[in-house]
């Protein structure tokens, strides 16, 4: 006989009941981890991967001598190119060096981005002529002493707009992973020629023909500076003492 006030769920069986409860605690879990896993997804850095292979050992010239790396080509590519790649605008800046005359430059520094699931920073020095930017400097909204003497630009909104279209000149590379130099020759291959600055210990492996100087001091921290084959000694200028 049926007991009164009792609905046909009260009266499942205890095992069919404790299978029931499991059932709904797996869910509950697994459901829980989907959750998890999906916000680390969303957490996680952006990688920069793509068809293009971009990796700073992969070195070309084209048929005009332009070295291309990291799927760009000096001389050709555009800062607004290299920003639509990195998915970022990065810290464009002016600087000014001593000398007589003094020197301006115009750089991009791109900070912390994972290109090909390899960490670095990035320099990208752009190719403007000297009057232009002097214009510049004269414009400039502040300027700040650096330490090394040279001077930084804030420069105005439609000068950094104008930026924006100018062919890139150079590209320097701060990796994060500390690379030793068996590793480096590994990927690289031997240098033509190598120069030790005798005040910080900094060792220079020249590639001329690819314009390519990778410099490695004695912590382990690598820079690698990519030119056109053509503008080698620009690159060899700061050395010229050693």
């Amino acid at each position: 006989m049926r007991h009164r006030g009792l609905s046909p769920s009260h009266l499942i069986h205890p095992r069919e009941h404790s299978t029931t409860m499991d059932r709904k605690i797996v869910l509950s879990v697994l459901g829980a981890a989907i959750l998890s896993f999906v916000a680390i997804l969303l957490l996680m850095p952006a990688t920069l991967d793509d068809i293009t292979e971009r990796l700073p050992w992969r070195i070309a010239q084209d048929e005009a001598g332009r070295t291309r790396v990291f799927g760009f080509t000096l001389g050709q590519t555009t800062l607004a190119e290299v920003r639509a790649v990195f998915r970022e605008d990065g810290e464009l800046n002016l600087f000014q060096t001593p000398g007589d005359p003094p020197r301006h430059a115009a750089e991009a520094f791109f900070e912390q981005i994972l290109l090909q699931r390899l960490r670095a920073d990035f320099v990208i020095a752009l190719e403007v002529d000297q009057p232009t930017l002097i214009g510049m400097y004269d414009r400039g909204l502040r300027i700040s002493q650096l330490g090394s003497g040279s001077k930084k630009i804030k420069l105005t909104p439609d000068d950094a707009t104008a930026l924006a279209s100018r062919p890139i000149q150079s590209i320097s590379y701060l990796p994060k992973a500390r690379l030793d130099a068996d590793l480096l020759e590994q990927r690289f291959g031997p240098p033509s020629r190598e120069l030790t600055e005798p005040e910080t210990g900094i060792v220079h492996w020249l590639y001329p023909a690819r314009g390519l100087d990778i410099a490695m001091a004695p912590n382990g921290k690598v820079v690698i500076q990519y030119v056109n084959p053509r503008d080698f000694d620009r690159l060899l200028e700061p050395l010229k003492a050693l």
